[in-house]
């Protein structure tokens, strides 16, 4: 086997240089300590909501409401994990992702309120006539505004599992109905939806697959949206979104509903109801609650997410936007942080947390329509993301932040397989600036400054590929 020439350059944050490591007969896998494997176990987990009180069909009883009370209940989890991630499942409350720990830094990438508060209720805005958040990432369907699915028992199977991978599905059948409902929400569908979820070995990201059938011989008007609550570099313990959270999307235009237009102040009108996507890109900008949708939807842009400049931790939700076209921005405003409180003393639902929406449909009550025993699927993959300020491309593979100026072509990037060497290529027109076999740093992040040689032209393009020679990413920027 060849032998290993290894020269560490530190530019910004660590980056391996490795020579001679995607030489013939030099094994794929070399940077690896030793070989990865998936795991998949129960627990529970308590979660503490004031006092209240339901009917059979999940309704509000009315006067039920006491925040002096605290009371606990328990979850069973399922919990999947490698060398990177440990991710807990709460099937039985709203099939939902509850937790994503990115080991390496040992913070959590999703919300979870520490204590449930019951609002909205007969405001006719849920279908139940009133929410309670739990936090995580979920499928809602059939309606908009969290569906009626977010606090019913999914059912739990294993799909697939090895020593390299698991696969759980967690699956419900909407057959049943409210008859209080807001009269702007459907009657039963009989969408059958599965959600999967697979950890692999060696794999920094969580990949899922939500797989919606319509079981009549009609179609249907429907809605799907994945929400998710964000909150990546937050404490395990108390996860929650800093005054430095980044909205991060390829978007440049929005919407909001006339009842949150004070949320767009400060932001150009591009049009006489859309906005620039500038200002409320930043949690800290975010005067109250409230709703941006991008317009006139992601128009094929493949990633969202935050990154939470604190500490440049992310987490990005990168997937097939052709498929889930709508893209719902909302936080209760960034009074949720600036005013929090002990959420034992003084329980409230108005918490600090950034939630996006991947929907069918490019806003809410906008239903698309689902095909005679017909089929969607929607594929997502959540990768963390470490010492990376921005995303501009990304996949299933790699995300980058590539930019450049006069004098230098500027790239973050984080591998999803962070143990596998990477051939980086940065080229100008004809000419090379960088052009080396990388392992990346799955800790700190990974930050390459090439110098631009003079009299070159033209867009600096860049490639990643594997030892082998597969292409992993293409993209290129313009010099600013």
């Amino acid at each position: 086997m060849a032998s290993l020439a290894v020269r560490l350059v530190r530019v910004g944050f660590a980056i391996a240089l490795v020579s001679a490591i995607c030489a013939p007969g030099a094994p794929v896998h070399a940077a690896s300590p030793e070989p990865d494997s998936v795991s998949l176990t129960e627990a529970t987990i308590s979660w503490s909501t004031v006092k209240y009180a339901t009917t059979a069909d999940n309704g509000f009883v009315d006067g039920s409401l006491d925040k002096t009370v605290i009371v606990d209940r328990t979850f069973r989890t399922r919990v999947l994990e490698n060398r990177y991630l440990k991710v807990t499942l709460v099937p039985e409350f709203g099939g939902r992702i509850l937790s994503i720990v990115y080991k390496p830094t040992g913070h959590e990438q999703l919300y979870r309120t520490e204590v449930g508060v019951p609002y909205g209720m007969k405001a006719g805005n849920f279908y139940y006539d009133w929410l309670m958040v739990y936090g995580g990432i979920f499928p809602t369907f059939p309606d908009p505004e969290h569906g009626r699915t977010w606090l019913k028992p999914w059912d739990f199977r294993v799909v697939k599992q090895t020593e390299t991978e698991v696969t759980v599905a967690m699956s419900l059948k909407d057959d049943f109905a409210y008859p209080a409902a807001p009269k702007r929400f459907t009657g039963e569908t009989g969408i059958e939806a599965t959600t999967y979820v697979t950890l692999k070995a060696d794999r920094a990201a969580i990949d899922a697959r939500v797989v919606l059938k319509n079981t009549q011989a009609k179609p249907i008007d429907y809605e799907y949206w994945t929400c998710t609550t964000l909150a990546p570099g937050s404490d395990p313990q108390h996860p929650g979104t800093t005054a430095a959270a980044e909205i991060i999307a390829p978007v440049t235009t929005y919407t909001t509903p006339a009842w949150s237009a004070n949320i767009a102040e400060g932001d150009a009108r591009t049009g006489p109801d859309a906005y620039r996507f500038e200002k409320l890109r930043s949690f800290k900008n975010w005067p109250s609650m409230g709703i941006a949708y991008a317009a006139p939807d992601m128009q094929g842009g493949n990633f969202w997410g935050v990154i939470n400049h604190d500490n440049e931790e992310g987490i990005i939700r990168i997937a097939d936007n052709k498929v889930t076209r709508g893209l719902k921005m909302w936080t209760w405003g960034f009074s949720s942080f600036t005013d929090a409180a002990d959420a034992r003393k003084a329980p409230t639902e108005a918490q600090p947390y950034v939630e996006l929406w991947a929907g069918v449909s490019d806003q809410f009550f906008h239903p698309a329509q689902l095909a005679a025993l017909g089929e969607v699927t929607v594929t997502e993959t959540y990768s963390p993301t470490v010492g990376m300020s921005n995303v501009t491309q990304a996949n299933e593979n790699i995300l980058v932040n590539l930019s450049a100026d006069a004098s230098h072509a500027n790239l973050e990037f984080f591998s999803i397989a962070p143990a596998v060497p990477l051939r980086i290529t940065l080229k100008r027109g004809d000419a090379v600036v960088f052009d080396e076999t990388v392992i990346a740093d799955a800790r700190d992040g990974n930050r390459i400054a090439a110098p631009i040689p003079a009299g070159t032209s033209g867009p600096v393009q860049l490639t990643i590929r594997s030892c082998d020679g597969r292409e992993l990413i293409v993209a290129e920027t313009t010099i600013k």
